[in-house]
């Protein structure tokens, strides 16, 4: 049965506009965004089958480009769309950074942590370099590891710290398993970097860990 000839309320797109997108399922939502599916198949079966087949909607979002084109119902059109949106989420959170300081919206910044760093495949490290006012001056990767490690010098945190003239930072990585508890050697190179920063005057306020769908904070456990 076509998803047309479905009840209004059961349909995704009217579903959507009803009651808003966070009422939708990861399927419905995939829908939505696939548009039609396959012969036998409605687009809603057909996101079911694609969300099955490769775990999550998290994991559809992060497939590189060869992988994405692979999955039956996707193809370069859908990858470069799907990249606009991605980017597009990303730049609308970093605008909502650049219009107030940091500290007074710590869930915008977890928002824009996950945006940037949740669908890596590898470890990636990165910063938030703000003012003495807490307002945004830029984000920047610093370094990227394996699927589960990324090397971390203090030293290199420090220049990028003083190219930007910052005043505080907020230091990220993810969790390419998804899973967001930090490490102990999470712990032991925040206290290695926060150390090295104090020494030029460069407060640490945070540093978040990202999984799939979660994050750590450190301030908010007492540990910075």
């Amino acid at each position: 049965m076509s998803i047309k000839s479905w009840p209004e309320g059961d349909r995704p797109r009217e579903k959507l506009l009803s009651v808003g997108a966070a009422a939708l399922s990861d399927a419905e939502l995939l829908a939505i965004f696939l548009r039609t599916g396959l012969p036998g198949l409605s687009a809603v079966d057909l996101a079911r089958t694609l969300i099955h087949q490769h775990g999550s909607l998290g994991s559809i979002l992060q497939l590189s480009r060869t992988a994405f084109c692979a999955s039956p119902g996707l193809g370069d059109a859908k990858f470069a769309q799907l990249s606009a949106v991605l980017e597009m989420a990303r730049r609308y959170l970093q605008q909502g950074l650049n219009e107030a300081p940091v500290f007074t919206q710590p869930e915008h910044v977890k928002s824009y942590l996950q945006a940037q760093l949740q669908h890596r495949p590898r470890e990636c490290f990165a910063a938030l370099f703000l003012d003495n006012q807490h307002r945004l001056l830029a984000f920047e990767p610093l370094f990227e590891g394996t699927i589960d490690s990324a090397p971390v010098h203090p030293r290199e945190v420090v220049k990028a710290a003083l190219a930007h003239n910052a005043a505080a930072l907020i230091i990220s990585h993810n969790h390419p398993s998804g899973v967001a508890e930090p490490s102990h050697s999470d712990r032991m190179i925040t206290e290695r970097l926060q150390k090295a920063l104090d020494l030029v005057d460069i407060r640490l306020l945070d540093h978040i860990v990202v999984g799939c769908g979660e994050t750590v904070s450190f301030a908010e456990r007492g540990w910075l």
